[in-house]
């Protein structure tokens, strides 16, 4: 099937190109990192230092599956292996889908090796929700960055354009909030200002509800509100996905 042998490229490019490595030394640099602000705390030592791994560890997953999917696709886009590619009897939907099957795959193997560290701490039930909510964060970054990085054909623009809307989509709960706050100027700016943040909340992922540090502490929400964030996440991707298949179809070989 040739999604599927797309898909396995892309993973074994990532093999190749020393990714294993920056996943060893991503989680060496977390666990030392997390044990080291342990020591220096003066109370709730364990707690803090699993909230602070986690949290660690999920940047660093971000950032890995960003940085894989801008570069790997700057590659084949200079090594004109991209446009040899279109010029294959193949659908341009099922190769897109393919890289996209390759790099959802990438992300749910890093999910689960930055997740099996917290077993050390945490319940594996907990581990284990919160390491699914993380591939699917994963999948959802790795559908914006292959979308940035085929639409504007630059890595630095590509990755500071996923970082932006991840960042945004983190903050946007904590930004609503201030602007709801006791102390906001009540004033016409202000009241514009509010409800373009609201608008904006309706057309970002609410990435700020899942893979939460806390779910490790006290337990994961009920299943619907777990099932509800989770679930934004994949439907999120895929609207990604479909524009970035709609740019890809318009392109020249």
């Amino acid at each position: 099937m040739p999604a599927a042998i797309l898909a396995r490229l892309i993973l074994l490019e990532a093999r190749r190109s020393g990714l294993p490595w920056l996943v060893a030394g991503g989680l060496a640099a977390a666990l030392g990192l997390a044990a080291f602000l342990s020591q220096v705390a003066l109370t709730e030592g364990r707690a803090l230092q699993l909230a602070l791994l986690a949290a660690l560890l999920r940047a660093g997953a971000v950032f890995l599956v960003a940085a894989q999917v801008a570069a790997s696709t700057m590659r084949e886009l200079n090594d004109k292996g991209l446009e040899l590619a279109l010029s294959f009897p193949l659908a341009r939907s099922t190769q897109y889908l393919g890289r996209l099957a390759g790099f959802f795959t990438l992300g749910a193997l890093l999910a689960a090796a930055f997740a099996a560290p917290l077993l050390l701490f945490a319940p594996p039930a907990a581990v284990a929700q919160w390491g699914l909510s993380l591939a699917c964060e994963l999948a959802l970054v790795a559908a914006a960055a292959l979308f940035f990085a085929m639409s504007l054909a630059s890595p630095v623009p590509a990755l500071a354009a996923t970082a932006a809307l991840y960042l945004l989509a983190r903050s946007m709960s904590a930004m609503q909030a201030i602007a709801s706050g006791p102390l906001a100027e009540h004033s016409l700016a202000h009241e514009l200002a509010r409800h373009a943040i609201d608008g904006v909340a309706l057309i970002v992922p609410s990435l700020d509800r899942v893979t939460r540090s806390e779910w490790l502490l006290y337990g994961a929400p009920d299943g619907r509100s777990y099932a509800l964030g989770v679930g934004g996440l994949l439907v999120y991707a895929a609207l990604l996905a479909a524009a970035g298949i709609f740019d890809f179809q318009r392109r020249t070989a």
